[in-house]
């Protein structure tokens, strides 16, 4: 058997498995591969009496080995990763695709869609090539809007290998609580606004060196994520693309791309949500006119304009106003009898660390989590895990796995606040936690949804509290918020928006571009208001 998941999944699996079930498993990685080579196995996925896991990636660089090896089951977990497989540029899903063609499978996930159809294809050749046929006559069929005939088709063509299980059909077995929302209204300070109103313009021109052509979209939505996440945040990006203009001048490279990964712990993802295989192949070439490079230079000189403006603003509102509304939801748990303890998400490493300083100042218990987990604080909690726990099996000997799973102990065990970056929304448990703070807004509802879910699961004993912050200044800002609250319930009831609104608006990226359409193309209320309208 083996167990191919998201590397920060691997230690979850490894602990259930023997918890709940009393199976031993080997986590793989290149240390223990290289030595169970060294040992004398030629393919250390062969192992006797054990079930092997493994993350997307390494499974991905071990393919040969992968083939080789007779699996009974291959389980694959947050299949959704591999939705895409019906690209060619898609090179995790066609490894995996072709390494397991001939061996059985089940393929897990509570995201089945973000885009579009193709992706339900996409899963469904992972199982079996056969099913559909190929890509041509599916999108022939299937791509346009769907009549009642075709839907029931397809519908019966899925009936044997997708089973959907809906949280209202386990209620007579699992006691699921309720969401309470909490939404803080702030108003930001002259500055803030101004702010948010040059960059607006900026993003909003027809042309932009500081952003490649073929990502612009793209980096207009993470340059937007930022702005609003906090000036600390934007105020990066802004030297980012400084650096970036000023080296078009000089013929040198940025990879604006890296650089914003510093800062965003999703770019990889999102980048492979939104870049279709044209996009994604195209390469920027471009030589440079008297003219452009005067333009170039007027954009620098807005860019740093900017720049000054986000390093004299000091204070935040929206932190401001973090610790009012940390005040209220605490008086709300402490009603529910549930633990003082609170997750806050952001969307940026920099606010994270903007966030953690005020929190530490107040006085608060914090310990971070994001996608690389390096600092100071977070090595030391490992290194003191790794001793407490010395010789057991709570050591599975995979330094990412370990290091998560020694932050997750030390919010269970010491810290009041955990401040996360999207990289916490995904298969981390905390339902010991019943306090969620989205201290940015994704505009996807399923991330939203996956983000609640970490508190709001199987086990959780409290209602969960959930606080949102709302920019009131801003018309796209609360008409968004409407859309999240009122359309598709988000934030209360039993069962979020996971049993039947994401299935019906089909997809999580194509409402986002939607939203991300409307913050570029309209420059008055009035506009704002119509677009949302629509």
């Amino acid at each position: 058997l083996i167990i191919i998941c998201p590397s920060n999944l691997r230690k979850q699996w490894n602990q259930e498995l023997l918890d709940k079930f009393f199976l031993p498993s080997t986590i793989l990685e290149s240390k223990s591969f290289n030595q169970a080579i060294k040992d004398g196995n030629m393919n250390p996925f062969n192992v006797k009496d054990s079930i092997v896991i493994c993350s997307f990636q390494f499974a991905r660089s071990k393919e040969a080995y992968l083939r080789h090896t007779a699996w009974d089951l291959v389980i694959i977990d947050e299949a959704h990763r591999l939705r895409n497989v019906y690209k060619p540029s898609n090179k995790i899903g066609n490894a995996l695709k072709n390494a397991l063609w001939e061996r059985k499978k089940v393929l897990l996930t509570a995201t089945p869609l973000q885009n579009s159809i193709l992706e339900l294809y996409g899963l469904v050749s992972i199982i079996d090539d056969y099913v559909f046929g190929d890509l041509k006559s599916f999108k022939s069929k299937y791509s346009r809007q769907l009549d009642d005939e075709d839907y029931s088709e397809l519908r019966s063509r899925l009936q044997s290998i997708c089973k959907r299980t809906l949280r209202r059909q386990v209620l007579s077995y699992i006691n699921y609580t309720n969401r309470k929302p909490i939404c803080e209204k702030f108003s930001p300070s002259e500055e803030e606004h101004q702010l948010y109103l040059w960059v607006s313009e900026y993003l909003q021109r027809p042309k932009l060196f500081a952003l490649p052509n073929s990502q612009r979209q793209l980096m207009t939505l993470i340059l937007r994520k930022l702005l609003a996440s906090s000036t600390f945040a934007i105020h990066g990006t802004f030297e980012t693309l400084i650096a970036r203009l000023e080296n078009l001048i000089s013929k040198n490279e940025t990879n604006l791309a890296e650089a914003i990964e510093q800062d965003y712990d999703t770019f990889e993802e999102t980048q492979e949500e939104w870049l279709d295989e044209s996009e994604e192949a195209a390469l920027e070439v471009e030589l440079l006119s008297d003219e452009d490079i005067a333009a170039i230079k007027s954009e620098i000189e807005d860019l740093k304009k900017f720049r000054d403006l986000a390093h004299r603003i000091r204070r935040n509102t929206k932190a401001d106003h973090l610790f009012t509304a940390l005040d209220k939801a605490f008086e709300q748990i402490k009603v529910l009898g549930a633990n003082e303890k609170a997750l806050i998400f952001t969307e940026s490493r920099r606010t994270q660390d903007f966030l953690n300083d005020i929190l530490q100042a107040r006085g608060y218990e914090v310990v971070l989590f994001n996608g690389v987990n390096n600092d100071a604080k977070s090595n030391q909690i490992y290194r003191d895990w790794l001793k407490e726990h010395k010789d057991s099996d709570k050591i599975t000997g995979s330094p990412t796995a370990d290091k998560r799973a020694a932050l997750v102990d030390y919010f269970r065990n010491k810290a009041t606040i955990m401040i996360a970056t999207e990289a916490a929304a995904e298969g981390v448990n905390l339902q010991f936690c019943s306090l969620l703070v989205n201290y940015d807004l994704p505009w996807n509802p399923q991330r939203i949804e996956q983000r609640i879910g970490r508190c709001h699961r199987y086990g959780q004993k409290f209602d969960v509290v959930v606080v949102n912050f709302l920019n009131v200044k801003n018309a796209a800002d609360v008409r968004v918020y409407e859309l999240l609250d009122q359309k598709f319930r988000l934030f209360d009831g039993v069962f979020g928006a996971s049993d039947d609104v994401l299935g019906a608006i089909g997809n999580g990226v194509d409402f986002e571009k939607r939203i991300a359409q409307i913050y570029n193309d309209c420059r008055t209320t009035e506009e704002i208001q119509n677009a949302f309208d629509q």
